[in-house]
């Protein structure tokens, strides 16, 4: 039970006077004194302990008017005139939402004794000033139209929400939708543009692709590019060369200096024999440039061949010998005699 104040009155004093007690009491709940804290506060929650109010306004304490039908004044006389003496005390302001405000206003309940003794405070025996019918105790010193109110708004506000985290969800749902017919038409038009082997026409793997596509300053590196890795392999066994033979774009690319350039990025064959060249050879005939490299005179043929052609050079010229050409070949110039001068040397 929330803080009430209790007049009893045996229906001795007129509603002048019942009045005029009401009026004492706003006048007391209306006083304001320091708290030990310093601010201002209503005297009365000094003394007593009550809860504020979470719904904006501050009314103050009801006011319980018991009446003991004793005297020779009728109740349902002096109750009336009581209301209409004290509407400015317990008035509220109407509210569009269907409710009262009773900001600074005394909540005034009446009852009699005998129907309080008859249904006791939970009993529809309690008549505040300014409402139509008797309600329970905590009804009458309520505001039970306020509080339905603001559950019907609490209440749309979660339907709000739900609706707009549905709406959210949905627009979640659209765009993955949305984006998993995207990524399927991609993925599609990739599997339309992926390529098939020439020779049994079958796709190519991912793997496969990469390594069809990839090439080197305009060439592709890889021998068959037409080709899936099985065809590949069979082409190149039939033509004797190794299965890895397109996996090397040259002997050391990485590691030369920035003035050399390859001249052969993918692995020769021989002019004469048709032999694939060894590594050491690709390596040999490869390097060109601008520094004292050693140059191959016959780039073109294998390692085998050279050395036929150098053999067949020997028989066809007995008795010379036979020396490669160098590049780089320093010409040595006439020591000069110690003690010339620059013009020495036309003097002999």
């Amino acid at each position: 039970m929330p803080l009430l104040f209790i007049e009893v009155d045996n229906c001795h004093e007129t509603a002048e006077e019942l009045a005029a007690k009401l009026e004492k009491y706003a006048r007391f709940f209306r006083r304001r004194v320091k708290d030990t804290d310093g601010r201002e506060r209503p005297m009365w929650r000094t003394r007593w302990m009550a809860s504020q109010d979470r719904h904006g306004d501050v009314p103050h304490p009801p006011v319980l008017l018991v009446f003991n039908h004793v005297g020779e004044r009728n109740p349902n006389r002096t109750i009336p005139r009581l209301q209409e003496r004290t509407r400015h005390l317990w008035q509220g302001e109407w509210q569009r939402e269907g409710y009262h405000l009773y900001d600074g206003k005394i909540p005034i309940v009446a009852v009699g004794l005998r129907n309080l003794r008859e249904h006791g405070p939970t009993g529809p025996v309690f008549f505040r000033f300014g409402r139509d019918r008797p309600q329970p105790l905590l009804e009458a010193i309520g505001n039970p139209r306020r509080e339905a109110a603001h559950a019907r708004e609490a209440e749309a506000a979660r339907a709000r929400e739900t609706e707009y985290q549905t709406q959210l969800r949905k627009a979640a749902q659209e765009q993955a939708a949305k984006k998993a017919v995207e990524a399927a038409r991609e993925a599609a038009q990739r599997e339309a543009r992926r390529p098939a082997c020439a020779g049994c026409g079958s796709r190519f793997t991912d793997a496969r692709w990469e390594a069809a596509e990839e090439t080197d300053w305009g060439p592709p590196v890889d021998t068959h590019p037409t080709l899936c890795d099985t065809c590949k392999q069979h082409a190149l066994a039939a033509a004797g060369q190794p299965a890895d033979a397109h996996q090397s774009h040259g002997p050391d690319h990485h590691v030369q200096g920035e003035r050399d350039f390859w001249r052969y990025p993918n692995r020769p064959v021989c002019a004469e024999c048709r032999t694939p060249f060894t590594d050491d050879r690709w390596k040999a005939v490869n390097r060109t440039g601008w520094g004292p490299v050693r140059m191959e005179p016959r780039p073109t043929l294998c390692g085998d061949c050279d050395q036929q052609y150098v053999t067949d050079i020997r028989q066809a010229w007995p008795g010379t010998t036979h020396q490669e050409p160098e590049q780089d070949q320093e010409q040595t110039l006439p020591e000069q005699k110690a003690g010339g001068t620059c013009l020495s040397r036309f003097r002999r």
